[in-house]
């Protein structure tokens, strides 16, 4: 098996163990609605990065975070426990911005949609500025010159 199947394996295994330990057992008046989006860890499973979401204010995810911080020992030792290495990674937690990225790219490509609408609604009733043929035509003959 390689390293980076191990790694990958290893790292959903992760996932699952630090998702259930918030759901069940870390009881931290400040952790907030937290969801676990997705754990990483390098390929000489040394250190692991567990991505999260949390729901609410500003004010939520900080304090999501600081109870998140205050618990990575925990959560570090029960993940030892659970998975079987030999050595625990170290655990980092990173707020997951994808979600909140998606929603801002969202709102603009509303905006730029009603904007497009309301050009195409001003180009519907626009006329032209200057001439309605601002093109050059050739010069057709005047009738003076056939009679000579």
């Amino acid at each position: 098996m390689t390293d980076a199947a191990r790694a990958r394996r290893l790292a959903e295994r992760i996932h699952e163990v630090v998702a259930e330990l918030l759901k069940r057992r870390i009881k931290d008046p400040r952790l907030g609605f937290v969801t676990v989006t997705d754990a990483r860890i390098t390929n000489d499973l040394r250190e692991a990065t567990v991505y999260y979401t949390v729901y609410g204010s500003q004010e939520d995810q900080a304090a999501t975070a600081a109870a998140l911080e205050s618990a990575t020992g925990v959560i570090r030792g029960e993940v030892g426990r659970q998975i079987g290495v030999r050595h625990t990674p170290s655990i980092t937690f990173v707020e997951d911005v994808v979600q909140r990225d998606a929603e801002h790219i969202e709102d603009l490509l509303a905006k730029a949609r009603a904007s497009d609408a309301e050009v195409a609604r001003n180009a519907s009733t626009a006329e032209p500025a200057g001439d309605p043929n601002p093109y050059r035509t050739p010069r057709e003959p005047e009738d003076d010159e056939e009679d000579e």
